[in-house]
């Protein structure tokens, strides 16, 4: 049975439509996994259409892209021909396929680019100091890169239990920093 659209949910589809462009998505296929997210049940595409009054081809072609980037699984239902979809239900595994995904298309070609340039001899000072520069912003990437695989390992409870911390990580450091301080003297 397809998700009831009450204006509470219209209202949070249309947000994550007007969102999809910021995010690097079109409108309809933010609008679509809004749908996907919020609905209890796994949906056909008929399903989606009917439900957003999009054509059944710009659903098709949403799916696809919603497929490309690992945010919906497809299912079939036992003595079902229909292909449903879902989003996974858990938003934190959400959280963890959207970092891996833009990792893949945004920072991975970054740091190839970076480590490309890098690998020449600058012919000026301006090149020089551009290269210092390109390696500051590499390290850096690589750095929040290898974080954020590590983050990405974490389980569910552990990854809620390590952000829920905020900024009591701070306060451990600097206790850190304080007891190494003393321990020098």
């Amino acid at each position: 049975m397809p998700i009831s659209i009450t204006p509470m949910i219209q209202a949070c589809i249309l947000h994550f439509g007007e969102m999809g462009s910021r995010w690097g998505i079109n409108r309809t296929v933010g609008q679509m996994y809004a749908l996907l997210v919020l609905s209890p049940e796994p949906l056909t595409a008929d399903h989606i259409a009917e439900a957003l009054g999009f054509s059944r081809s710009n659903v098709s072609m949403g799916l696809k892209e919603l497929q490309s980037w690992e945010l919906v699984r497809l299912q079939h239902i036992p003595g079902d021909r229909k292909e449903y979809y879902s989003a996974p239900a858990d938003v934190w595994e959400i959280a963890k396929t959207l970092i891996e995904q833009r990792r893949k298309r945004e920072i991975d070609p970054t740091l190839s680019t970076l480590r490309s340039l890098l690998m020449n001899k600058p012919a000026s000072p301006d090149e020089q100091y551009a290269q210092q520069r390109m390696q500051e912003m590499h390290d850096l990437i690589e750095m929040l890169t290898l974080w954020t695989t590590e983050i990405q390992r974490l389980d569910t409870d552990r990854l809620h239990k390590l952000l829920k911390l905020g900024n009591s990580i701070g306060k451990v450091l600097d206790m850190k920093d304080k007891w190494l301080s003393t321990a020098k003297h």
